[in-house]
């Protein structure tokens, strides 16, 4: 998990593109004050580098009828069931992130349910028969922030 230096031209081409996903590359070289070949080539190299990982629309789960929002803390009954219990929670589509942990979780899962009841189903028939000790569940009211992760300047990590 290596650490890449970045230089302006690469800070600014973030900061501009992880506002907006859609932006032209045109109008990030005018942006940047470069050429659009030079932002196409610095957008590969991020890429490659594996600091960028693609751009995607993002789904409104609430607007296509998933309105529960849950996190789960798991807790296996036999720790050495990591692989096996994360790739069946590969195939839980409700499933949207799974995280190994630290603390009393031996695993972090979000979940979307069109409701309660879906919630209740996806615990009880989803969950439990893949060889959990038990489950905590942690309901989300509303997702107040959501943004990326900043892009510190040259300066900034300097200090």
């Amino acid at each position: 998990m290596g650490h890449h230096q970045l230089d302006r031209l690469d800070e600014q081409i973030l900061r501009l593109i992880a506002s907006n996903a859609r932006i032209p590359f045109l109008e990030v070289a005018r942006a940047c004050n470069v050429s659009g070949a030079a932002i196409h080539q610095r957008i590969q190299k991020l890429t490659n580098l594996g600091i960028l990982k693609g751009s995607e629309y993002v789904i409104d789960p609430e607007k296509i009828g998933y309105e529960t929002c849950a996190y789960i803390g798991l807790y296996l009954k036999d720790p050495s069931q990591f692989d096996a219990v994360s790739r069946a929670l590969r195939d839980i589509q409700e499933v949207v992130e799974c995280h190994f942990t630290t603390g009393q979780y031996d695993m972090f899962i979000k979940i979307y349910a069109k409701n309660n009841h879906h919630l209740l189903s996806i615990i009880h028939d989803k969950l439990q028969p893949l060889g959990l000790a038990r489950t905590e569940t942690l309901i989300s009211f509303h997702e107040e922030i959501k943004r990326q992760m900043p892009i510190l300047t040259i300066e900034d990590s300097e200090e």
